[in-house]
């Protein structure tokens, strides 16, 4: 069995969503990635909603350094203290939780904690949180901006894991029409961002 990928610490938290600072700088996984919180349990599950890479300092502003330079990689080779300077984060929306081994896809009583370690999942597990689709109503209700292609980014990420990708996809886009019964518009927007 594959060990999940350790991509940084969680440095913000609340019931519905965390933000993890990654160990390396653009470190952080793809939007619509399944990510999990804590070493042990109770884990929690986010989906990668956001990703930022920023200044450590928010009194020292980043500035352009490439002028002079052929390449962006030589930009960091001139400037090797960059990635001491910079940090990359992301934001996880939370989909659910484990409570006694059984995964639960619904908010968790209580948010992750500071430091937790924040894991990448495994396409086992990937598998393993996706074979219930409960989940989605907590992505078609977050009505963030960007809320509708981190939900079908989410199904994009979820179905490479799964043995029969269109399947998977197909039975999203029925639990997606069920759902969103109501805004016809908006339900194709989402499945038009599906590979189906």
């Amino acid at each position: 069995m594959e060990a999940p990928e350790r991509l940084g610490e969680v440095v913000q938290a609340s019931t519905d969503r965390f933000t993890a600072q990654c160990y390396r700088l653009y470190g952080a996984p793809p939007l619509g990635s399944l990510v999990r919180a804590g070493e042990r349990e109770p884990h929690v599950y986010g989906i990668v909603s956001s990703v930022t890479t920023s200044s450590l300092d928010p009194t020292r502003p980043v500035v352009a350094r490439g002028a002079s330079e052929p390449t962006e990689e030589a930009i960091y080779r001139s400037n090797p203290q960059l990635e001491r300077l910079l940090r990359t984060d992301f934001e996880a929306m939370t989909v659910g939780h484990t409570q006694d081994g059984t995964i639960h896809q619904y908010l968790a009583p209580l948010p992750p904690h500071i430091h937790a370690f924040v894991f990448r999942c495994t396409p086992d597990e990937v598998r393993a949180f996706t074979q219930r689709l409960d989940f989605l109503p907590l992505l078609v209700g977050a009505r963030t901006p960007p809320g509708d292609e981190v939900l079908a980014a989410c199904l994009r990420e979820a179905a490479s894991a799964h043995d029969q990708p269109t399947e998977f996809l197909v039975q999203a886009g029925r639990k997606l029409a069920l759902l969103l019964g109501g805004e016809m518009q908006r339900l194709n927007t989402i499945l038009r961002r599906l590979p189906l």
